[in-house]
């Protein structure tokens, strides 16, 4: 789950870091109060993606008007395919440098990765590419933690003086926050030294792991919510693991891994996958509401079903589609592949009942599907 600065910057609160007074407006009129109440602020778009500065959706304040102003030009913009709803108004802040920081999970080296680079403000990959040097990088034991120590030790050498002990110690708030809330990824670019000494985040990127909401359930509803087709939603109110795609083969399997190895298989032969969709456990006794939801994307030139059974009967999978397909009668070209327990009667279910004989290969059937849909 992915969380919009003001949402971020309310977990980083309630954890006890420090950050610049702001209110959440979503109108004119109410950014127009809130600069009144704040003095000179920064109006900022609020969605969950980055490059809003790029595209316009962060803009400076002196005035109480000039707020009104920006917030008008802001909301209902559309960044990175989200609409502006609403913007955080904030108080400018008196900037003596910029710095970036993050801890995220890092597959390389399996391990909570902590990043420092004294050029904050930029795009960090840009950073990473054409300056490596200027980026700290310590991966985190997590039997042992990231303490006041090892952010020293990661600072060690830059040029930060004085700023070294609160910035230290930033860094340890963070991997703190990062560990507390199931983080995928904590991001604060720019961090800020200001004026007045004090270190704070300017920014914040947050990402928790979906997986872990039900442990983080006094902050899963600050997350944005993730924007879905009517497809989508229909499929997340039936309990089905449904994301709609631009392609036109259908792809009905079992299993997680079995329906995204069907769809890069699709892909491979040429053709465009137009779903994700997996019935696999108690979702085999969903086969018609599956079926009826692949074929309501009017793109859906031909279907593929996949089966592969270990514990879970392909014949009762089976069965279920084909009580979908004489209910729903569709008129695509339907290819099958099946496997594993249970097979022979699946096969012979599907050949006696719906005239259709399944494939040997899963290959074959798919390289069907994708001829079938052009």
């Amino acid at each position: 789950m992915n969380f919009e600065e003001h949402a971020g910057k309310s977990v980083l609160a309630r954890a006890g870091v420090s950050v610049p007074q702001g209110r959440l407006c979503a109108s004119a009129q109410e950014a127009e109060a809130a600069a009144r109440a704040i003095g000179p602020v920064v109006v900022k778009a609020q969605v969950p993606t980055g490059k809003r500065g790029k595209s316009g959706g962060v803009k400076l304040a002196a005035t109480p008007e000039e707020a009104a102003a920006s917030a008008q030009a802001i909301l209902g913009m559309e960044i990175g395919g989200f609409p502006v709803a609403r913007v955080l108004v904030e108080e400018q802040a008196a900037i003596a440098r910029e710095f970036y920081a993050a801890v995220l999970n890092d597959p390389a080296s399996r391990s909570p990765l902590v990043l420092f680079s004294t050029e904050g403000g930029m795009d960090i990959e840009e950073v990473a590419a054409t300056r490596p040097e200027s980026l700290r990088r310590m991966a985190v034991d997590i039997r042992k933690g990231f303490g006041p120590a090892d952010a020293r030790r990661l600072l060690l050498g830059l040029d930060l003086g004085e700023a070294a002990v609160p910035v230290a110690a930033m860094l340890v708030d963070l991997y703190r926050v990062y560990r507390q809330h199931d983080a995928e990824l904590l991001e604060i670019n720019p961090l800020a030294l200001l004026a007045d000494g004090r270190v704070v985040p300017l920014d914040c990127k947050l990402t928790v792991d979906d997986a872990a909401l039900y442990r983080q359930e006094d902050i899963a509803e600050l997350g944005a919510k993730e924007p879905l087709s009517a497809l989508e939603e229909r499929g997340r109110a039936l309990d089905l693991k449904y994301i709609e795609l631009e392609g036109n083969v259908g792809v009905l399997a079992n299993g997680a891994g079995l329906t995204m190895t069907t769809m890069d298989v699709v892909s491979h032969a040429g053709g465009r996958p137009s779903n994700f969709l997996e019935i696999g456990g108690e979702a085999y006794t969903k086969g018609t509401e599956a079926l009826d939801l692949v074929l309501s994307n009017p793109g859906v030139k031909s279907l593929v079903v996949n089966f592969c059974g270990a514990f879970a009967r392909t014949d009762v999978m089976a069965g279920g589609v084909i009580q979908a397909w004489k209910t729903l009668n569709p008129t695509i070209p339907v290819y099958f592949s099946i496997h594993g327990t249970g097979e022979d009667e699946a096969v012979r279910m599907v050949r006696e009942e719906l005239g259709i004989e399944p494939y040997d290969r899963m290959e074959d059937a798919i390289s069907a599907a994708v001829e079938a849909a052009r």
